[in-house]
């Protein structure tokens, strides 16, 4: 890791902050730390580029939870959420904004880093995932086309929709193998994500996202259907 990578901090206790910064610039990166909501969309405004957000779910005014969404929606960033311990509703609604992880206070510094690690490599190896100048490779996914080579989604009218490392991941893992029935741990395997996923839900939270995305009836899914007992496949004709 080099000190361009650039990682925004965003928690209302001293001390998280001051001790995620010391610990992350010691190992590389360039850390920026703001105390409330505001001081991010002021940030995000100001049109400085970062790479990953590590957000509080709980604080003062707006929540980290508000943050992810406003996040999705105007960057291309990873984000880690910080909850409360056994905050397992605080994990689900998270990963519904768009988080890509999230980790437990009392933080473990070590498990911070890797997890900050794993998700900076994720997007990486998105968007360097093929050589440039190579054919662009585009894959239907029912109303919409993802953009293998951009790392990008785009909708019929082709706009942009925004997605998560680990949405890509797991809609790249389908575009590789249509017509295939792929299990949870499978899918999680294929989008480099089993060793910090720790319940399957997340899996199925993600394809309920992803399907809001491409299906032209989320309800009734017909570009990645649910195989019951099995896990999920692909169909690529277009509904």
């Amino acid at each position: 890791m080099t000190t361009e990578t650039h990682i925004v901090v965003v928690d209302d206790e001293d001390d998280v902050r001051e001790t995620f910064q010391e610990y992350l610039v010691q190992h590389g990166f360039r850390v920026t730390t703001l105390s409330r909501g505001a001081e991010l969309r002021d940030l995000v405004e100001s049109e400085e580029a970062f790479d990953i957000a590590i957000l509080d779910v709980t604080m003062p005014g707006e929540d980290g939870l508000s943050l992810a969404r406003f996040l999705r929606e105007h960057r291309s960033v990873g984000i880690i959420m910080v909850t409360a311990s056994g905050g397992t509703v605080d994990r689900i609604v998270g990963l519904e904004m768009g988080a890509d992880d999230y980790i437990a206070k009392p933080v473990d510094l070590r498990e911070l880093l890797a997890r900050v690690k794993a998700v900076l490599r994720r997007y990486q190896k998105g968007q360097a995932a093929f050589p440039q100048g190579a054919e662009s490779k585009i894959v239907d996914f029912g109303k919409c086309q993802l953009d293998l080579d951009a790392h990008k989604l785009f909708d019929e009218d082709g706009q942009e929709i925004r997605l998560t490392s680990m949405e890509f991941d797991l809609l790249k893992a389908f575009a590789e193998r249509p017509n295939r029935v792929l299990s949870r741990d499978q899918l999680l395997e294929l989008a480099h994500n089993r060793d910090w996923e720790p319940f399957d839900r997340s899996i199925d939270i993600r394809i309920a996202r992803i399907r809001r995305k491409v299906e032209r009836d989320p309800g009734k899914p017909q570009v990645i259907k649910t195989v019951r007992g099995a896990g999920y496949i692909f169909s690529p004709a277009k509904p």
